[in-house]
């Protein structure tokens, strides 16, 4: 199976503000976990009057590493890049002690409706209460003093995803739709996989020279990255159609198979990830289910 080269090499350094680049550092809540890394990155942009991405979930600790930093700057926006529980919901209280407006690309939707009997497994990880005050469509830019935002549209990982290109820096906040130390979780309904290739073609398009993501360390070589997380989603797509081909017939069997070298705790996931291919190559052409694309349908070969 291709895959990108990984990097894990990471210090969270929880509790302070580390510099990244020039005008931008990074805080990096202490909620590690599977799916998380090591934990939630929030950046602060700009240096006397600042935006801050990605504010975080509701944690007291993280919430006081933020205001310590913020100490004596005026906060004047609070961007979201996409509205999972370890992302935005600290956005509020940050709201209230600082004055600064919402920016994100909507609020919380699914990227399908929901199917007779499916039930969202990823429903209490999403921030239903999150409305940005300001709904920054793809390519509209805000500024401030010394800095300037532009969304740059990236569904797949959720529908509202959203990145943040700083202008004139050749910067990129990728969000979780890149994240040097891992792939990013596609499962449906809130994800797509047809949407997450065509955000990862765009950002190939782009040509950003550095990716700073929203867990883990900054990604210094996204061209040659990109194609590589290209080249594995590809190469998973494969896998699955050769395991149909040598007679899977449903997505508990193609798991097992695919991904026999992961832990067992987290086939759950790998389910969905093969679902989200499956809804994509299904609406393709390219295979057939007993009925809507599920966990429990069937599938065959077209």
């Amino acid at each position: 199976m291709e895959s990108p080269a990984f990097d894990l090499a990471f210090e969270p350094a929880y509790g302070r503000a580390v510099p990244v680049v020039s005008g931008v550092a990074r805080i990096t809540a202490e909620n590690p976990g599977p799916f998380t890394f090591y934990g939630t990155n929030s950046y602060i942009v700009g240096a006397s009057s600042v935006a801050v991405i990605d504010p975080g979930p509701e944690d007291e600790a993280h919430y006081q590493a933020l205001m310590a930093a913020l100490a004596g700057r005026e906060v004047t926006h609070i961007f979201v890049s996409h509205t999972h529980r370890d992302h935005s919901p600290l956005s509020r209280r940050l709201q209230a002690a600082t004055g600064a407006v919402t920016v994100g690309q909507g609020p919380h939707r699914p990227a399908r409706p929901l199917r007779d009997g499916e039930i969202n497994p990823f429903s209490e990880s999403s921030d239903l209460a999150f409305v940005p005050d300001i709904a920054l469509g793809d390519g509209q830019t805000l500024s401030g003093d010394g800095w300037s935002l532009t969304s740059v549209a990236t569904p797949g990982h959720t529908a509202n995803h959203a990145a943040f290109a700083l202008e004139g820096r050749d910067i990129l906040f990728s969000g979780d739709h890149v994240m040097a130390w891992s792939t990013s979780i596609v499962a449906p309904p809130d994800g797509s996989m047809a949407d997450y290739m065509a955000s990862l073609e765009r950002l190939m398009e782009r040509q950003d020279g550095l990716l700073l993501p929203g867990h883990g360390g900054p990604v210094t070589q996204p061209a040659a990255f990109l194609r590589g997380l290209k080249a594995h989603r590809l190469g998973r797509e494969r896998a699955i159609l050769e395991r149909i081909r040598a007679g899977d017939r449903a997505i508990a069997e193609m798991v097992k198979a695919i991904y026999r070298d992961t832990d067992p705790k987290l086939h759950g996931a790998a389910a969905l990830s093969v679902l989200a291919h499956i809804e994509d190559l299904v609406e393709r052409g390219e295979i057939a289910a007993d009925g809507p694309p599920s966990l429990a349908a069937t599938y065959r070969l077209l």
